[in-house]
C-alpha cells in the first residue's frame, strides 16, 4: 500500500490500479451527490469546468479595409471577443481615419483597447484580451543593437 502510493507520487504506479482508484472515485461521488438533498444545492451558482475552459481560447482575425463599410465587419469580430489587427496601408487617410474613430467608439463601448502597433496598423482588443509590451519599444532596442 505505502509502495503503490509512492510509485504514484512518482509516476511510477501501474495503470490497473490507477483505473480501478478511478472507479472507486467515481464511486464515491455518485455516493456523495445521492446523499446531499436536492434542495441544498444552488444551481446558479455552479459554473462547469468545461464552460470556463472553452471561453478561454482567444482569436486574432487580421484585417484589410477597402471602403468604410467595410468597419462593422470589423466591429462584428469585436463583439465576438476576437481582437482585430487592422491594416490601413491600401486605404485613404481620410477613410482610415473614420474607421479607426468608428472602431474606437466600439472598443470604448465593449471597454476593450486600440493599439497603433505600426504605420498604418493598429490592433483593437475586446475586454479580458491582455497584450504585452509595444512594438515602438522593440523597434528602439533593435537599432540600438545594430
Amino acid at each position: 500500500m505505502a509502495f503503490s502510493k509512492i510509485g504514484k507520487f512518482f509516476g511510477i504506479s501501474d495503470e490497473e490500479n490507477e483505473m480501478l482508484d478511478n472507479e472507486e472515485y467515481l464511486e464515491s461521488q455518485d455516493e456523495l451527490e445521492n446523499s446531499i438533498p436536492s434542495g441544498s444545492i444552488d444551481n446558479d451558482k455552479i459554473v462547469s469546468i468545461k464552460s470556463g475552459s472553452s471561453s478561454a481560447k482567444s482569436n486574432i482575425v487580421l484585417y484589410e479595409p477597402r471602403v468604410y463599410s467595410d468597419a462593422k465587419d470589423v466591429a462584428q469580430n469585436l463583439l465576438n471577443n476576437k481582437a482585430v489587427i487592422i491594416n490601413f496601408s491600401r486605404m485613404e487617410d481620410a477613410s482610415s481615419r473614420r474607421i479607426v474613430d468608428f472602431i474606437t467608439g466600439t472598443v470604448y463601448a465593449l471597454n476593450g483597447e486600440i493599439q497603433r502597433i505600426g504605420d498604418k496598423i493598429f490592433l483593437a482588443t475586446p475586454p479580458k484580451f491582455v497584450t504585452d509590451g509595444k512594438i515602438s519599444d522593440l523597434v528602439d532596442k533593435k537599432d540600438n543593437l545594430s
